[in-house]
């Protein structure tokens, strides 16, 4: 449920009992989030970018984004999947 203003007023104001501070806290909060936000957006640039040069050098873009998405998994849960994929494999006759 959404605070309207004044309702988010008075509850900033009552969660420090100065208002000031909690003010500052919240701004505080805001301001974290936002510069985070920004690092992230200039990540994903860079990550575009290395992703530009590989495809510029011959590499598979969309094999690497594979190949990262299986680093990030558990040895084991991605030999069940290798295992899985090559009995559907056979049973369809590849």
């Amino acid at each position: 449920m959404a605070l309207d203003a004044p309702q988010a007023e008075r509850k900033t104001r009552g969660a420090a009992g100065g208002g000031t501070f909690a003010a500052e806290e919240l701004r505080g909060y805001i301001e974290r989030i936002e510069r985070l936000e920004e690092e992230r957006k200039a990540l994903g640039g860079d990550i575009r970018d290395i992703y530009a040069e590989a495809k510029g050098r011959g590499f598979d873009v969309k094999v690497m984004r594979a190949l990262i998405r299986i680093r990030k998994q558990e040895p084991a849960v991605v030999e069940e999947q290798e295992s899985l994929l090559d009995v559907y494999r056979r049973a369809l006759g590849m």
